[in-house]
């Protein structure tokens, strides 16, 4: 298929994905949503997160679907009156309208893959 063709293979590096401090206290990088990638097919968006050491992400409701896949560090997830520990090669599934929130309770820096059905936007979240 020819660059720029409806086959072309699409790669957005996280490296060059600017970060911004989500509503939440979490540093994200957006890596696909179909409201900011135009020619993005999927209904879902697809981030990389960061929870600094020490710190907890504000306690929230996201109104769609979220599922989360801990890459390193360490954490307790938070989720309506139930809390477990996470790790690397942790996935989390965070249904829609459910009180959540993440701490990083290890020595260095969570990083989690954040998957949001429909595609996250502020909008979409109330913080407590």
């Amino acid at each position: 298929m020819a660059p720029g063709g409806a086959g072309a293979v699409k790669i957005h590096k996280l490296s060059e994905t600017p970060e911004f401090s989500a509503a939440d206290q979490t540093i994200l990088s957006e890596l696909w949503n179909p409201k900011n990638h135009p020619g993005f097919s999927g209904r879902y968006s697809l981030a990389h997160a960061i929870l600094p050491t020490g710190k907890s992400s504000a306690p929230h409701i996201l109104n769609s679907h979220e599922l989360f896949y801990i890459l390193s560090g360490s954490g307790v997830m938070h989720i309506a009156d139930e809390s477990s520990r996470v790790g690397p090669g942790d996935a989390i599934e965070i249904p829609p309208g459910q009180r959540q929130w993440l701490e990083n309770v290890g020595d260095s820096e969570l990083c989690f893959l954040c998957i949001v059905d429909p595609g996250w936007s502020p909008e979409d979240e109330t913080i407590l």
